[in-house]
């Protein structure tokens, strides 16, 4: 698949296809929540709206972060998964997660406590678990 990049640095090269308002959420509501369908997706708190969400779905599929599939027993209904490239993301999610914890907790008194998602631990093992996690779940769910 061809992609129209703005320039050769990485840093826009990655926002081109994850830089969106709702990409990264998306990406956080399936490595962290274990989200999979539409509909889980639609009742996040942030209230993607349907023409947005279908478009970003559509797009993280284009760019191979994520597959659509149907549920093994339910074949009427699309199931969103990471994929190994969706997945690697897990420690751009928690760098993050840390850096808006220490930077803008003062700013959003409603921002919720990493400590109680273990986040006070050595981030590459909150990280590898994340992602261990989530495979798990596409295990589970293939299955």
């Amino acid at each position: 698949m061809k992609s129209n990049f703005r320039s050769g640095c990485p840093v826009a090269s990655t926002l081109d296809i994850i830089g969106d308002k709702w990409s990264l959420l998306l990406v956080r509501d399936m490595l962290v929540q274990g989200k999979k369908t539409f509909k889980d997706f639609s009742i996040s708190p942030e209230k993607i709206a349907p023409g947005i969400l279908s478009a970003r779905l559509k797009w993280l599929e284009e760019n191979g972060l994520i597959t659509k599939q149907k549920f093994p027993d339910n074949q009427k209904e699309n199931i969103y998964l990471l994929t190994e490239k969706g997945i690697e993301l897990a420690p751009v999610i928690t760098e993050i997660i840390l850096w808006s914890d220490k930077n803008l907790r003062e700013q959003n008194s409603e921002m919720f406590s990493i400590a109680e998602a273990g986040f006070h631990q050595d981030k590459s093992k909150v990280t590898a678990g994340i992602q261990n996690n989530y495979r798990k779940l596409v295990e589970e769910t293939l299955s």
